[in-house]
C-alpha cells in the first residue's frame, strides 16, 4: 500500500512527465471502474500535480489561445486521487496502455501518449472537483524539501 513518501514521489513523477505538454480532448475512464466520471475536456490543457499526506491531487489547466478569438468555458478542475493498494501513475504511449489504466488523460502530440491512474486491485479512487480530506495535514516530504533548500 502506497505511503505518505510514494505517494509525493507519484506527483513528483507526474509533474516531471508532463512538464511542458500539452493534453487535449475529455478526461477517459474505464468501462470497469465505478469511480465517477470526470466531467473535463479541453482543447489544450496542462495538468500538474500535488501531494499531501496519502493524496494527490492534480489540477486540470485550461490553456488559454486567444488567437482564435474565441472564448474558453471550461475552469480548472482539481482531481483528488487515492491509491488504496495498488495505485499508480504511468506514463505510456497509447499502444502501450497499462491493462488496469482506468481513469486516462491523452496529449494532443502526434504520436499521442497517455498518463494513466493505474490500479490493479481497483481499491484507490478519484474525486472531480475533490479537495483534501477533512483534517488532512500538510505533506511532510514538501515540508522537508522546503527546509532543505534554505
Amino acid at each position: 500500500m502506497p505511503e505518505g513518501p510514494e505517494i509525493h514521489l507519484a506527483s513528483l513523477f507526474v509533474n516531471r512527465m508532463c512538464e511542458g505538454l500539452v493534453f487535449s480532448g475529455a478526461v477517459e475512464k474505464s468501462e470497469v471502474n465505478k469511480n465517477p466520471e470526470v466531467p473535463f475536456c479541453c482543447d489544450a490543457y496542462c495538468i500538474k500535480a500535488q501531494s499531501r499526506g496519502k493524496e494527490v491531487r492534480l489540477t486540470l489547466t485550461p490553456i488559454k489561445n486567444d488567437d482564435d478569438g474565441k472564448h474558453h468555458s471550461q475552469q480548472p478542475m482539481d482531481v483528488v486521487f487515492r491509491f488504496g493498494m495498488s495505485g499508480m501513475f504511468h506514463f505510456t504511449s497509447v499502444e502501450d496502455l497499462p491493462k488496469h489504466a482506468h481513469l486516462r488523460f491523452y496529449t494532443n502530440e502526434n504520436p499521442r501518449r497517455v498518463l494513466s491512474f493505474v490500479d490493479t486491485h481497483r481499491f484507490g479512487g478519484w474525486h472531480p472537483n475533490g479537495m483534501w480530506q477533512k483534517d488532512r495535514g500538510p505533506c511532510v516530504m514538501f515540508e522537508y524539501e522546503s527546509l532543505q533548500v534554505h
